[in-house]
């Protein structure tokens, strides 16, 4: 595998999280979790197409799905600052905790191919809930192979999920065949 650049920046970080919290301002499930799973999902994806990340945030594997490690304090640093607010909503009879800036995102500091990420990103997840996006997050590899409140390697972008075939799947897989007659004629 090539050189892979996860750089943190939290400069970019706090601009990503701007930019994709306005581009979900008018997204009614849009609130934090998909915030956290959108985040996720554009590191991982501009990572496997350009072997490097947008801003290097890590993420952690929660039982909910992953959630950026850095995302707390760059929230705090934004709502402190006057560049954003933290709103608490009602979705579908739920407490959903909503970012809203209060600036545009300096998109300056993305290359082109960071932001085609982004926007191939949001429109491919647009109306898809938290909780739907947990789920896909739930099939990445390294949500897979970590364990809950560990850190998700970056690495593990590259990795495919094979099934694994183990001598009980096996024997299950026998059984069934032989209990529906799809034994091959020998």
């Amino acid at each position: 595998m090539s050189y892979m650049d996860v750089s943190y920046s939290e400069e970019k970080f706090t601009e990503l999280v701007l930019h994709i919290a306005d581009r979900l301002k008018d997204d009614r499930p849009g609130g934090a979790t998909k915030l956290d799973k959108v985040l996720f999902l554009v590191e991982f994806t501009q990572l496997r197409r350009h072997h490097r990340v947008v801003s290097g945030c890590e993420f952690k594997k929660l039982t909910h799905g992953p959630t950026p490690c850095q995302l707390a304090s760059v929230r705090s640093g934004l709502v402190a600052s006057g560049d954003a607010l933290l709103l608490d909503e009602d979705f579908l009879g739920r407490p959903q905790q909503r970012l809203i800036p209060k600036r545009q995102a300096d998109l300056s500091l993305f290359t082109a191919d960071e932001l085609r990420t982004i926007d191939d990103v949001l429109s491919q997840l647009a109306g898809m809930s938290g909780t739907q996006l947990s789920e896909l997050a739930a099939q990445e590899p390294g949500w897979r192979l970590s364990e809950v409140g560990e850190t998700i390697p970056f690495s593990t972008a590259f990795l495919d999920f094979p099934q694994v075939s183990t001598p009980t799947s096996r024997r299950l897989s026998e059984s069934v065949a032989e209990r529906y007659r799809f034994v091959a004629a020998g």
